[in-house]
């Protein structure tokens, strides 16, 4: 993948750089997006790995800052080859009590931004008849969890979004795929974690070994670096044919 151009939104931190730096590892140039532009980690990306790094910085809410985004990219890249939509917001309410402007931005970051983004790189990867897109879903893509209506109803529409991209593009040379992974070992979560050990006045193992099991079989976090690493994957010779798919990586949770 050696001099292709990735694009990876909200990855400041967290799941976005780890799919970056699995990206930039196997050759991959990388655009770093977030609201802000992360410059440092771009230039840290940069010299461990010896690829280009671009820090872009759009407000997904706004349809406008994405096509501004993406002219200025397709300017200095060429093209978007590889599009990784990551970035996601959420609010934890009830339905009747979850505000409407949150509701809106939620649509806006977690569903209709990614159709942008798709829209405005689909051109250049035809035309070089090569492109990967994946979506970030979760294993709330396809089951249910209280006071998150937001999170459930957008990833569960992003997997629709796949499936009909990914039979648009069948014969273009471009894939495209969602991933759907399971609990990540993500600051928040961990935070959670930590706050209900000192709560309960249980250890930090024994809290984390309980939370888990409710949810993955395998009673361990879902490791970021496995979820980048089948990205990877995803963009290799190997993943030609793999289009449309909605892959869980949860630890059996969807099975369970």
């Amino acid at each position: 993948m050696k001099g292709k151009w990735a694009l990876v939104t909200g990855a400041t931190a967290g799941l976005g750089l780890a799919i970056a730096e699995g990206l930039a590892g196997a050759g991959c140039n990388i655009v770093l997006h977030d609201l802000v532009a992360p410059k440092q980690p771009a230039d840290d990306l940069s010299a461990r790995f010896g690829v280009e790094v671009i820090p872009a910085a759009a407000d997904l809410s706004g349809r406008d800052d994405i096509e501004s985004m993406m002219v200025g990219l397709l300017d200095r890249c060429g093209a978007t080859d590889i599009l990784v939509n990551n970035a996601v917001v959420r609010h934890f309410s009830t339905i009747e009590q979850f505000p409407p402007d949150r509701w809106d931005q939620a649509l806006a970051v977690n569903l209709s931004a990614p159709f942008h983004l798709i829209r405005l790189a689909l051109p250049a990867m035809k035309q070089r008849g090569w492109g990967r897109i994946i979506n970030i879903g979760s294993i709330y893509s396809s089951r249910a969890v209280e006071d998150r209506i937001d999170y459930v109803t957008t990833k569960a529409a992003i997997l629709g979004m796949t499936r009909a991209v990914a039979i648009e593009t069948a014969r273009s040379g471009i894939t495209c795929n969602a991933l759907c992974p399971g609990t990540l070992p993500t600051p928040a979560i961990l935070n959670k974690i930590a706050t209900m050990a000192a709560n309960s006045g249980r250890p930090v193992d024994d809290v984390t070994r309980e939370y888990l099991g409710e949810r993955q079989p395998t009673q361990r976090f879902v490791e970021m670096d496995a979820v980048a690493a089948m990205v990877v994957f995803l963009c290799g010779t190997a993943a030609n044919d793999i289009t449309g798919a909605s892959l869980p990586i949860d630890g059996g949770w969807s099975i369970a």
